[in-house]
């Protein structure tokens, strides 16, 4: 396999689906980056379905580097993101100084949960020769705002709010946008207003590329299923190479997400 980077996903928008999974060690890594996904991200969603919380903000920066030193040793040439955990990037100096940890540990770019507050500091990184990914939407690391995951983008403020955000975070130098728990409407008029690429879950098949929790993919979700989660391992694919290899192909072929896995804005 070709290495992927990140100039590769960003000519990948208009031409082809991008495909991605979360991968927490080097086992996950190396099955998923074997079968064809473009994208790696070392997710802080292992402070649930690795650690047991029931939220992702008891994860720490040095579990991320750890997660990450892990995931890069067995990668086999997909574009690595590891995500910045929660509060490890309230200054533009603790974004670079954590930024430049987890881009040392192996990630070739890092992820953000981003509002408007923090387009200064993906312009700072950016300015660093570290690209990012900002993660809009619903963001994981603000639930003790919401309580329990919404869908972002249903009225027109939200959603004219959405695009502006997606706009200004492109400008500052972002690579790739992450939408997440967005109807499909609102992210087709997010993707059609950027030039680089986006990357959807829970926000419907016009992204330019989906993302999934690995143990979600194979059907190894513990409590309630997001709507947009697909059991990729069944009887027609029933090992975790087999599984990943039909989202890969689901992905790249417009056939998932499919109806039953978006929002709607109505």
């Amino acid at each position: 396999m070709t290495s992927i980077t990140t100039t590769t996903v960003q000519q990948m928008k208009n031409h082809q689906k991008i495909t991605c999974l979360t991968a927490y060690d080097a086992t996950q890594s190396f099955l998923a980056s074997s079968q064809g996904i473009d994208v790696l991200l070392v997710g802080d969603s292992a402070g649930m379905v690795i650690q047991g919380h029931n939220s992702t903000l008891p994860v720490t920066l040095s579990q991320m580097v750890y997660h990450t030193e892990c995931v890069k040793t067995r990668n086999q040439g997909s574009l690595l993101i590891a995500d910045m955990p929660f509060m490890s990037y309230y200054t533009t100096e603790k974004a670079l100084n954590n930024a430049a940890k987890l881009m040392q540990a192996g990630a070739q770019m890092v992820k953000l949960e981003c509002g408007f507050w923090a387009i200064d500091t993906i312009k700072a990184l950016t300015e660093q020769g570290i690209p990012t990914c900002a993660h809009i939407g619903f963001t994981p690391q603000s639930i003790a705002l919401w309580g329990k995951p919404k869908i972002f983008g249903k009225s027109k403020q939200e959603s004219m709010q959405l695009t502006t955000l997606a706009c200004e975070l492109e400008s500052a130098g972002a690579h790739l946008i992450l939408l997440e728990c967005i109807p499909s409407d609102i992210t087709q008029s997010i993707t059609k207003s950027l030039s680089i690429p986006t990357i959807g879950i829970g926000a419907g098949p016009h992204a330019d590329g989906q993302i999934l929790v690995f143990y979600d993919m194979i059907g190894a979700t513990t409590g309630q299923t997001p709507r947009f989660v697909k059991n990729f391992m069944t009887q027609t694919s029933p090992s975790i190479q087999e599984a990943i290899a039909a989202y890969v192909h689901s992905v790249k072929s417009n056939e998932y997400p499919a109806a039953e896995h978006c929002y709607s804005s109505i």
